[in-house]
């Protein structure tokens, strides 16, 4: 079922701004494995290529990264980031793509235990590696989908 939506015109695109995430967004999310992560420290960004697995029910992202990384010694110190999703095409009509802000954090006790069994479901040869899970809850989301027509873009915000 697609949620209704308001749409709102500038610039000659179309931006859809939806209260709840569309199954469309859902599907991609779902359908794609790695995600650019990008973090920031003193005003010097820096991005990484990860694997994630998305929860639906929780709309949260599992990766899992060593605390000696660039990108998480900088999330330690300032845990709002951004992440980037795309679909590799030449075809302009096919162009898919996610932009997003959250949070990132640690993932401990029963939240870790449970992450854990997520990712090796997705990953099974994260099983036979030292994992540390980290969880990135967002709270901006913008899906571009030319298939949609050019431009098309259905925004959502996490209520605060």
């Amino acid at each position: 079922m697609v949620i209704p939506a308001t749409a709102v015109f500038f610039m000659g695109s179309q931006h859809i701004y939806i209260e709840t995430l569309d199954k469309r967004i859902i599907r991609f999310l779902l359908k794609h494995h790695v995600m650019t992560l990008s973090t920031a420290n003193d005003n010097r960004p820096w991005s990484c290529s990860c694997f994630y697995v998305y929860e639906e029910k929780n709309n949260k992202f599992l990766i899992t990264s060593d605390s000696d990384t660039r990108h998480i010694a900088e999330v330690i110190k300032q845990p709002y980031v951004s992440i980037a999703i795309a679909l590799e095409t030449t075809m302009i009509g096919k162009i898919q793509g996610v932009q997003l802000t959250g949070v990132m954090s640690e993932l401990k006790d029963d939240e870790l235990s449970l992450a854990k069994k997520a990712y090796i479901k997705r990953f099974p040869v994260a099983a036979f590696t030292k994992m540390q899970l980290w969880s990135i809850d967002p709270d901006f989301i913008k899906f571009t989908d030319n298939r949609l027509g050019f431009g098309k873009k259905m925004i959502w915000q996490k209520k605060n």
